[in-house]
């Protein structure tokens, strides 16, 4: 059996490793399917250890990662960053979703200030055609 210090519940790894701000938010993520272990879908109690691959939705952008250290605590960022090593294929492929979507919203219209009902419609009708 395992003790806590080589292993922990993927709900706390993925806090304390900064990807969630709450543990609540962690564990519904777990139990929303957004989060693999070695490609298995899991549940919040499953323990993980280092080695272990981590498949991870977040915000609609793809996250895979290995374990390689177990934090004692929810620290700084740069703790935080020590204890997983990313794949660098995910890594561009965010780099690359998060460029379309910031392009995406540059060729949106601009209002000056909140739009009223009549510009809502203008707005509307150009986006349309």
């Amino acid at each position: 059996m395992t003790t806590s210090a080589d292993s922990l519940r993927i709900d706390r790894w993925l806090f304390y490793c900064r990807f969630f701000k709450t543990r609540r938010l962690a564990t519904a993520a777990v139990v929303g399917g957004h989060v693999k272990i070695n490609g298995e879908r899991t549940t919040p109690g499953s323990r993980i250890k280092c080695g272990d691959r981590i498949d991870l939705i977040r915000e609609r952008l793809p996250y895979s990662l290995t374990v390689i250290a177990i934090p004692q605590r929810r620290g700084p960022a740069i703790e935080a960053r020590k204890c997983f090593l990313e794949d660098e294929a995910t890594v561009r492929q965010r780099e690359r979703q998060t460029a379309a979507l910031r392009q995406d919203r540059m060729l949106m219209p601009k209002t000056d200030g909140r739009p009223d009902k009549h510009t809502r419609r203008k707005l509307r009708e150009r986006s349309r055609g």
